[in-house]
This record gives structure tokens, sequence and C-alpha cells, in this order.
């Protein structure tokens, strides 16, 4: 593998690679966001270095251990434990079989908030079932009392996608824990539009739960059944990064259809009206109202047409990029870019946007400051950016 550094300088846009992929959003076949983003007014240009350090396959989200090793998931179904140090990667062993085939597969991986005295981890993947597909959490205890033979132990499904349903596409399965201990789970309402608004279903919502998968209290529309007791906020059409700002705000940046990818300031109860409004337009051409014609609705505090394809969501709280400190990060897909985000601007503001022509995947923060990301697709790289 090449470990050379090299510059990239943001105000001539350089790009991290030589090469250049598809600008499809996923690897399916339903033409997800094919329009290529149009690039910001630059308003900042933190300049850093990116260390390519080795090669996953189709990997899908990161996790920092807390003594710096990183739990890489594979879209397939592997679950890989990369020491930066050594560079070397075991297969953890223990892990479900996945539902692998168009946007489904192996997903997201999280820490529980007490890992460093529990072990415990969780699991985003689809798998098959009655009537289709779904997304389902797991939470396991990462077991590595035999040396170079880590396993999933304990394993529990806590959380599942109802219902089940035909295709492959916007099964989002983003997992996120706050300070006081919850579980945030960003579910896509998995292209059959009107889940989004359906009460009896968790598809096109942000959820709310404990550690354990239990409903949490204090949730909106607990008074309305099992389901809707999980529901934080609905009318989601794919909500690819979901993060905490500084401040403890949730944010979440979902994909729209064609034209209209969204940057959402989460609240309780709030309906953010996929699909009845949105400011892109059906694959098939027909129109879709605005989010200007139905205020009931809550509208994005930013939104991108062309697309950006967002593929994750953190914010930045290290020095070694101070010009991003307390800014959103996220991935693009077809746009093939990082874009830096200020959402203590008033209005919310692009403020940046650096060329990486690669499809990233994922981005998240290290103890020391520097951010772990990953592209996307076959032979996808992991890299690292640190301070120039």
């Amino acid at each position: 593998m090449n470990n050379s550094k090299y510059w990239l300088w943001l105000w001539l846009g350089i790009s991290s690679s030589v090469l250049i992929s598809a600008c499809h959003a996923e690897n399916n076949n339903n033409n997800e966001h094919q329009q290529h983003a149009a690039h910001a007014t630059v308003a900042i240009s933190q300049q850093f270095k990116v260390n390519k350090i080795s090669e996953f396959n189709e990997p899908w989200a990161i996790a920092v251990l807390p003594d710096q090793r990183l739990l890489i998931t594979e879209k397939a179904g592997s679950l890989m434990l990369f020491n930066p140090k050594t560079r070397q990667k075991i297969a953890v062993q223990g892990v479900p079989a996945v539902a692998y085939g168009g946007q489904g597969g192996l997903g997201d991986v999280l820490l529980h908030p007490d890992f460093k005295q529990n072990h415990v981890i969780y699991l985003s993947y689809a798998e098959a079932g009655e009537g289709g597909y779904g997304a389902v959490v797991i939470r396991a205890v990462l077991d590595e009392l035999i040396s170079n033979q880590p396993r999933l132990t304990e394993i529990k499904p806590i959380w599942q996608q109802l219902p089940k349903v035909s295709g492959r596409g916007h099964f989002a399965h983003r997992l996120l824990f706050d300070d006081a201990g919850k579980l945030w789970i960003s579910s896509g309402e998995r292209q059959k539009f009107q889940p989004a608004q359906d009460m009896q279903s968790n598809l096109g919502k942000i959820i709310r739960l404990n550690e354990d998968g239990s409903a949490a209290q204090g949730n909106p529309f607990a008074a309305q059944g099992y389901i809707a007791a999980q529901i934080w906020s609905l009318g989601h059409r794919n909500p690819l990064g979901i993060a905490f700002d500084p401040q403890g705000q949730l944010w979440v940046a979902e994909m729209g259809p064609r034209g209209g990818d969204e940057l959402n300031r989460i609240r309780k109860a709030a309906n953010y009206g996929y699909p009845i409004v949105s400011n892109g337009d059906h694959y098939s051409g027909q129109d879709i109202p605005d989010h200007s014609t139905r205020p009931e609705f809550q509208t994005p505090e930013l939104s991108w047409t062309p697309v950006i394809s967002p593929s994750s969501l953190m914010f930045y709280q290290g020095t070694q990029f101070p010009q991003w400190t307390n800014k959103a990060l996220i991935g693009g897909l077809s746009s093939q870019a990082i874009i830096v985000v200020d959402t203590q601007q008033q209005p919310v503001q692009e403020v940046q946007r650096i060329d990486m022509q690669q499809r990233i995947r994922g981005l998240v923060e290290a103890a020391d400051g520097s951010i772990w990301g990953i592209e996307d697709g076959k032979n996808a790289r992991l890299f690292q950016l640190t301070a120039p």
C-alpha cells in the first residue's frame, strides 16, 4: 500500500487521488443521485495533509476504540479491527449474516458510552424477513480475551425497521449516543414514500431509544402505540448523517430525491415533510411541492441542488484544523467531496468544499484531533487527515 503523504491545497482544488469513481450515490440500480454538486463560494481555506493508510472492501463506517485502534464495517458483512500503528487487520468473528445487495449490508458501528468497562458495541445491518428487507440493530460484547481472535458475544437484537418491505434502498441506519445515554437511530423510508408520514411505521423517522432498545421516556408520540413511542421526528427520506453539535443540538444530513439534499436541525415532534414536500423532484420528473408551500412542515436549514449525496456527518471538536472547529463536516458521495458547514451562522452556510475526487463514505475524529475517513466502494482507501 502506498503510504506517501501529500498536500491538499484547498484554494487550488488539488485532489487526493487521480482515480474518479462513478457518480451514483449508492451501489444499486435506483439511480440515486446522479447529479454532481456545484461548488459553493469558499469562505475558509483550512489546509491539511492526506495520509493514505490502508484499503478495505466497501467500508461503511468507522469507530475509534479508546486505544485508538479502529473498528471498520465492510458492507458485505465483515467487521474489521485495524491497528494504525502496525497496519494489522483482523476480522472480528461472530458477526451475524447480513442481507448484502443494493444499499443493504453491514452498516454502522457504535461504541457504548461505557465501552471501557463493558466492551459493548452496536451494529446496524440489513436483514431479510417476512415482507422483504429491513434494518436491524444489535448490541454485543467485543471479546478480545483470545489473542488475535476478537469475537462478538452476547449478541442481542434490540431494534428493527417495521414493516419489512421489498427493495434494498434507503436503510440509513446510522447510530449515535447522546450525553444522557440515549441511542438515536436514523431510519430511511426505504424508497416507499408514504411510510415517512405513517406513525404505525418507523420508516422515514429519527428514533430515540434507551440503550436496551426500549422507547426512551419523553418521546413525543408515546401515547400512539409501540412503534410511535420510538419516534422523535418524522418525514425523513434517507438520513445518512446524524450528529450532535457542541451545544447538544441534533443535526441530520439526508438525501433528497432529484435535487434537494437537506441539512436539518432536529426538533422534538417535528415533521420534515417528505414525501409531501421537498426542494427536489421525483426521479420520474414529477414535481414535489417545495417546503415553502407548506409552512406546517419543518424547513431545512440548508439544501443543495445539484445534490451532494451526504453519506455521513460529524462536528469537529479538535484543534489540528482550527478553521473547522465546531463546524459540521459532511461526507459527499456523488459530489466526491468533504463539505464544511457553519451551523452557527444565520442562515446556516456551506463555507468550504474539498474536492476529494473519490466518493467519501464516512468521517470520524480521533483523540489527537486528526480525522479518519473512508472512501466508498471496492478497494476503498482508509485515509487520515492531519495538520500540514
